[in-house]
């Protein structure tokens, strides 16, 4: 069961949160993709309680029930992050992002290190600009068409969204087969998500784009990246680029899927977490045991 509430921030602001509970489980934020909801991903229930782990997520600000937050980057969700375990009284606790999730779940990685125990990233980006990445390459059309005006600022990015220009990802006969399955839970949290306007799209694009106010290098915690190597909203190359970038990062590459079809994988994602999240258990109670 997912308990949804309204947290105030010290700023004025609302985060809209969910959690499933469980006080003696591992808690993992869960950062949405673009545009989606906070809620928690449904199909990753089943593995989650197999595992003993807790879900903890929120709207990102502009997005459901979530204030927004005009100018954000992407180093702001790390005290979202932050303020939602304190609320909840988390010390320590794992993040997993979805495409445009990923970002946000390195930032966490990198500016909460002494409570993040492990990060997943999933089909995600690397930074706009990065040294010795063709960042456009590979992309589809549509996708290149819509970050290139957020490239060129909050008026040419909301030009293009109130243009009709239309959004092809493109999806592979692998991303298709999975949203008419179990992932058609994205039914469910993208609808909501435009449902108000694309103030949060807009938002997420232009921080995609601009200074990420972290260096990926800062992301010191075990790090998993999953990716596809047919994705064409995120091509893999964003993926190899932070692997080489993260200390201490795992690639996984699947030859043959796709941005979607790569969260079959998310089971054995969650299992790397919880291996590595105990890893660190055992490690802090060596480090604090009386010698």
């Amino acid at each position: 069961m997912v308990t949804e509430t309204d947290l105030r921030l010290g700023d004025g602001r609302t985060l809209h949160v969910y959690d499933t509970g469980g006080r003696d489980r591992l808690a993992v934020f869960w950062h949405h993709g673009t545009p989606n909801i906070g809620a928690p991903p449904a199909p990753l229930f089943a593995a989650a309680d197999r595992l003993g782990l807790r879900w903890v997520s929120h709207d990102r600000p502009g997005y459901g029930g979530s204030t927004p937050l005009p100018g954000r980057d992407i180093a702001s969700a790390a005290a979202d992050v932050a303020a939602v375990a304190d609320a909840l009284g988390l010390d320590r606790f794992a993040v997993m992002g979805h495409s445009g999730g990923g970002p946000h779940a390195l930032a966490c990685g990198a500016l909460l290190p002494d409570r993040v125990v492990a990060v997943v990233v999933g089909a995600g980006l690397a930074p706009y600009g990065a040294d010795g990445l063709d960042w456009f390459a590979g992309m589809v059309p549509a996708g290149v068409a819509s970050l290139r005006a957020a490239v060129a600022g909050r008026a040419a990015k909301e030009a293009h969204q109130a243009s009709g220009a239309a959004y092809d990802p493109e999806f592979t006969p692998a991303d298709l087969a999975a949203l008419q399955g179990e992932w058609s839970w994205f039914d469910s949290v993208v609808g909501p998500a435009v449902r108000g306007g694309p103030g949060g799209l807009i938002d997420d694009d232009l921080a995609y784009v601009h200074p990420w106010g972290f260096d990926p290098a800062r992301v010191t915690p075990p790090v998993l990246l999953s990716h596809g190597e047919r994705d064409g909203i995120a091509p893999v190359a964003h993926a190899a680029w932070l692997a080489g970038r993260c200390p201490a990062a795992e690639l996984r590459r699947y030859p043959e899927d796709g941005h979607i079809s790569v969260l079959r994988h998310a089971g054995s994602a969650l299992e790397w977490l919880r291996g590595r999240a105990d890893q660190a258990s055992v490690r802090r109670t060596r480090t604090a045991a009386p010698r």
